[in-house]
C-alpha cells in the first residue's frame, strides 16, 4: 500500500508541474525575431542570438509565449567598448492601452565608463518608478544573468543571484498591481542618443558600428497564458516555490549592500519629481 501511495504521489505531482512552463531554451522555438531586416540573428543550433545596430537600424525580438507570472532568467553580454548612445532592453509588457510593464534597460556609456542599469515598472500605464544602478563587474566581458522574478505578492530584480530591487504588491495601500494582464518577454538595441547616455550630452559614435549585445540560456518557470487559460491552473502554490517566493534575510542582506553601494538614482528620494508627496509605495522602509 505504502509504495503504491508512493507511485500515485509521484504521478500527481509530474503531472501537475507538467502544466507549467519550465524550460531551457532553444531560441528558435521560444522566441521570434520582429524587427531589423537582418541585424538580429539566432547561432549555434539555437543557443545564442545577437541583437546589432547601425545607423539605419536597431532590432529586436519577442518571446512566443505570454505569461501571467513568471521567473525569467537570461544571461546577456552586453555592448563593449564606446556604447554611448546606445540602449539595450530587456522586459516584459503586456498589449493594453493601460498597460504592465518590468523593465531592465542598459545605457550605453564612454569607453571606460560604467554601464548604468535603468528599471522600471509600471502598472496599468503608470511608471515614474525608475531606479538606476552602476554594476560590480564589467558587463560586456562576459555573460551575466538577469532575473526577473513576478509572482503575486511581488517583483523581484536579481543579477547573477543578487537582488537588486524588489517591488511588493501594495494594493492595500491603492497601489496597482501587475496581477491581471499577461506579458510576453521583449528586447531590443536601439538609438537613443537623445537621452542615454548623460542625459543626451553624450552622441553615439556611428564610427564603432554595428554594436552587438548577446543573449544566451533562457529559462521561464512560468505560468504561460492562452486563450484566457493559465497553464498553472489553480493550484500550483503548492508546486512551484518561485510562485510564493520572497527575499529572506540573506538577500535582503544583499539587496540592501546593492542599494548602499551601486544605487545611483532613486525615484522615492526624488523630492523634486513629487512636489505633492512621493507616491505611497514610498512610504516604506
Amino acid at each position: 500500500m505504502a509504495s503504491l501511495y508512493m507511485v500515485l504521489s509521484l504521478f500527481a505531482s509530474l503531472f501537475i508541474s507538467s502544466l507549467m512552463v519550465s524550460s531551457a531554451s532553444n531560441f528558435y522555438n521560444d522566441f521570434d525575431i520582429t524587427w531589423g531586416d537582418g541585424r538580429a540573428k539566432i547561432l549555434n543550433n539555437g543557443q545564442l542570438l545577437s541583437l546589432s545596430l547601425d545607423q539605419a537600424s536597431g532590432s529586436g525580438f519577442q518571446s512566443r509565449n505570454e505569461y501571467l507570472f513568471a521567473k525569467i532568467d537570461m544571461q546577456l553580454k552586453l555592448v563593449p567598448g564606446n556604447s554611448a548612445g546606445t540602449v539595450t532592453a530587456y522586459y516584459l509588457k503586456s498589449n493594453d492601452s493601460s498597460w504592465d510593464e518590468i523593465d531592465f534597460e542598459f545605457l550605453g556609456n564612454l569607453s571606460g565608463d560604467p554601464y548604468i542599469l535603468h528599471t522600471n515598472v509600471f502598472s496599468q500605464g503608470k511608471g515614474n518608478r525608475e531606479q538606476q544602478f552602476y554594476l560590480w563587474f564589467d558587463p560586456t566581458a562576459d555573460f551575466h544573468t538577469y532575473t526577473i522574478l513576478w509572482n503575486s505578492q511581488r517583483i523581484i530584480f536579481s543579477v547573477d543571484g543578487t537582488p537588486i530591487r524588489e517591488f511588493k504588491n501594495l494594493e492595500s495601500m491603492g497601489v496597482p498591481y501587475l496581477k491581471n494582464q499577461p506579458m510576453r518577454i521583449y528586447s531590443s538595441l536601439w538609438n537613443a542618443d537623445d537621452w542615454a547616455t548623460r542625459g543626451g550630452l553624450v552622441k553615439t559614435d556611428w564610427s564603432q558600428a554595428p554594436f552587438t549585445a548577446s543573449y544566451r540560456n533562457f529559462k521561464a518557470n512560468a505560468c504561460a497564458w492562452s486563450n484566457g487559460i493559465s497553464s498553472c491552473g489553480t493550484s500550483n502554490s503548492m508546486t512551484n516555490s518561485w510562485l510564493s517566493e520572497e527575499l529572506d534575510s540573506t538577500s535582503q542582506g544583499r539587496l540592501q549592500w546593492v542599494r548602499n553601494n551601486y544605487m545611483i538614482y532613486n525615484y522615492c528620494t526624488d523630492a523634486n519629481r513629487f512636489p505633492q508627496g512621493f507616491p505611497p509605495e514610498c512610504n516604506l522602509s
